[in-house]
C-alpha cells in the first residue's frame, strides 16, 4: 500500500507561484510514475504531468513552460511548481502514483492522494 499526501497549496493572486509537494510512504516509490491532476469545480478531473521512473516527464498543453514536475526519490516526494498561475488554474489538485501509466491520461494509476486546493485570483 502507498499513501500520498499533498500539500503547498492555497491562494495566490495571478500571475505568482506555488509550489506543490506529494509525499508517499513505500520503500518503492522510485519505481512508480508520478502524476498530477487536477479538478476544477463543475469540470472532470484532468491530467497536469507525469514523471515516469525514468525521467521522462509529460505535460498538458494548458501547462507547458510555467509547471515543472520533479521528484527527490531520497525524500519520497514528487514536486508540481507552478508559475505564472492563471485564474484557470483554479483546481483541487492531486498527485497519483502508479505503472504503465499513459500521457494526458489517468490509466495506470493505482493511488492518489487526497488533493490541495489552488486558488488563483484575478
Amino acid at each position: 500500500q502507498v499513501q500520498l499526501v499533498e500539500s503547498g497549496g492555497g491562494l495566490v493572486q495571478a500571475g505568482g507561484s506555488l509550489r506543490l509537494s506529494c509525499a508517499t510512504s513505500g520503500r518503492t516509490f522510485s519505481n512508480y510514475a508520478m502524476g498530477w491532476f487536477r479538478q476544477a469545480p463543475g469540470k472532470e478531473r484532468e491530467f497536469v504531468a507525469v514523471l515516469r521512473w525514468n525521467g521522462y516527464n509529460t505535460y498538458a498543453d494548458s501547462v507547458k513552460g510555467r509547471f515543472t514536475i520533479s521528484r527527490d526519490n531520497a525524500k519520497n516526494t514528487v514536486y508540481l511548481q507552478m508559475n505564472s498561475l492563471q485564474p484557470e488554474d483554479t483546481a483541487v489538485y492531486y498527485c497519483a502514483a502508479g505503472y504503465g501509466v499513459r500521457d494526458n491520461s489517468a490509466t495506470g494509476y493505482i493511488y492518489w492522494g487526497q488533493g490541495t486546493q489552488v486558488t488563483v485570483s484575478s
